[in-house]
């Protein structure tokens, strides 16, 4: 395997064919005359062949050094193209975010949120990639995203989970279903009711179940969706109950199209928040795009509240 070429030797070469003279080349880049010629002697012996001829004062390119030139003035450019990116990255404001996101966060969560950042960093490039928590937790792993917001994970140790806010599951029923009539749920119709659920491959999907083994009950799914706003049309028809948290239907539980009822005793909550390598320093516009979160999520979890208890 062939060594590297050295870039402030590539620098001064090219400096030396354009100017033609030791004398203008090393003025030039603030060298020595002698210590150009050095160089130069230094470069021809890593590649192994004569690169200048020297005529009288001037300085020419043997057809060697004509070749070498035309790949360091590449090499050269695309070294400045880069210094020049990673400075742009440095001011403010300019740099990329890669979010990866549940469906539920994309549709309730991230508009305000990313109405709100694109104003404090409009040169700011924006990716949002959708996918339930162990889809974002994946992206994570491979570096395809820079934050996942999604459900606090379990055994993670390599990520850092910022808390935003917690909520809770509950029975979502059309206002004609009998729990709605009756203003409760009959524990005994629990497992003999036809259920609508959000993707069985989900967190959610997976502490609902873990729920109602604990309560020695398995419930009936007969329809799986992967959209909450068609869930929440088909419990609207009284094709079947759903479990959502309060806050996803708040319009329609305001309007009295939908009613949400407790699970039972024994509440079933989720926390939410926003992942990251722990190891991995946050930018500026990172740390910005959390508190954004944490301000958006505060409302929306105090609405919540406000309407499930209404």
């Amino acid at each position: 395997m062939s060594v590297p070429l050295d870039s402030r030797q590539l620098r001064t070469f090219a400096t030396l064919a354009r100017k033609g003279s030791f004398t203008l080349a090393a003025r030039e880049i603030h060298l020595s005359q002698s210590a150009v010629s050095h160089s130069m002697k230094a470069l021809e012996q890593e590649v192994g062949c004569r690169l200048l001829d020297r005529v009288g004062k001037k300085v020419l390119l043997t057809q060697a050094g004509e070749q070498l030139l035309h790949h360091a003035e590449k090499i050269l450019r695309e070294m400045a193209e880069a210094r020049t990116s990673l400075e742009r990255l440095g001011k403010w404001g300019v740099e990329r975010l890669r979010v990866g996101a549940s469906t539920t966060a994309c549709q309730y969560i991230l508009p305000s949120v990313l109405h709100e950042f694109k104003e404090k960093y409009p040169q700011c490039l924006i990716a949002i990639e959708p996918g339930d928590t162990a889809v974002a937790l994946e992206s994570l792993r491979e570096n395809r995203i820079d934050l996942a917001i999604g459900l606090e994970p379990q055994h993670e140790l390599q990520l850092e989970f910022h808390p935003l806010f917690s909520d809770e599951l509950e029975f979502l029923v059309s206002p004609g279903h009998p729990w709605a009539v009756a203003g409760r749920v009959t524990r005994e119709e629990v497992p003999r009711q036809s259920y609508i659920f959000y993707n069985k491959r989900s967190y959610t999907f997976r502490l609902v179940e873990d729920y109602f083994r604990q309560e020695e009950m398995v419930l009936n799914s007969v329809i799986e969706l992967g959209s909450m706003e068609a869930i929440k049309e088909l419990v609207k028809l009284g094709l079947g109950v759903s479990i959502l948290a309060p806050w996803i239907s708040q319009e329609e539980l305001r309007e009295q199209t939908l009613v949400s009822l407790p699970l039972g005793k024994r509440k079933l909550k989720r926390m939410w928040g926003v992942l990251h390598w722990r190891s991995r320093r946050l930018s500026l516009a990172e740390e910005t795009f959390i508190n954004m979160c944490r301000g958006a999520t505060e409302t929306l979890s105090k609405s919540s509240v406000v309407t499930a208890a209404a």
